[in-house]
């Protein structure tokens, strides 16, 4: 397969999207629920942007959308925030760093906003957990999803956050780069590591 196409999601691909988010169900079981409206659990909460990946023939092979997060009840969010939602590759499209790119595309949006990112994992989803780690994402905690697994059994869930830095801003990783970079290393010689521990 040649490298799909990412683009914004168009109201006419929903058809192909609920396609291909069925074909990742009978293979993996996400969504863990089947929703009784597909297409409108792709659209819904009212996402403030989407994109799917299609491949040479324009059959939708991935998807990923973000939602705004709304203020919650006790007071507003510090800073903006979008959820990344509804992310899936199809099998057959898999091994292409798809789920990569779509997510860098989800990330390029927020960076332009000036929005953070979050997003939960239902626990047992591996792959996915190891996707979100590989590209940046911080773990911020654990919880309970407010519905249940197909048997009545409740769910954990895994949040993720991956932070907005403006350009030029020192993200934790040159921060932290810089830090070392000051710190003197504990020499072989010495009772510490050889090695500079933060």
């Amino acid at each position: 397969m040649s490298q799909p196409r990412i683009r914004r999601r168009r109201a006419t691909d929903l058809d192909g999207c609920v396609a291909g988010l069925a074909e990742v169900h009978r293979v993996d079981r996400y969504p863990m629920n089947w929703p009784a409206d597909p297409r409108r659990w792709l659209r819904e909460p009212h996402p403030a942007r989407a994109w799917v990946a299609v491949d040479a023939d324009a059959a939708v092979v991935g998807h990923v959308a973000v939602h705004r997060v709304s203020d919650p009840a006790d007071g507003p969010l510090a800073r903006p925030t979008a959820e990344v939602a509804r992310l899936f590759v199809v099998p057959s499209a898999r091994g292409l760093a798809l789920g990569s790119a779509l997510l860098g595309r989800a990330r390029q949006w927020a960076s332009r906003r000036a929005t953070d990112l979050v997003l939960e994992v239902a626990g047992g989803g591996a792959a996915a957990t190891a996707l979100y780690e590989r590209t940046g994402w911080r773990h911020v905690g654990t919880g309970t999803a407010p519905w249940t697994a197909p048997d009545g059994s409740p769910v954990s869930l895994r949040h993720y956050a991956l932070r907005h830095y403006p350009l030029g801003a020192d993200g934790p990783a040159a921060s932290t780069a810089r830090r070392r970079a000051r710190r003197p290393t504990a020499s072989r010689s010495s009772r510490g590591s050889s090695t500079s521990i933060s």
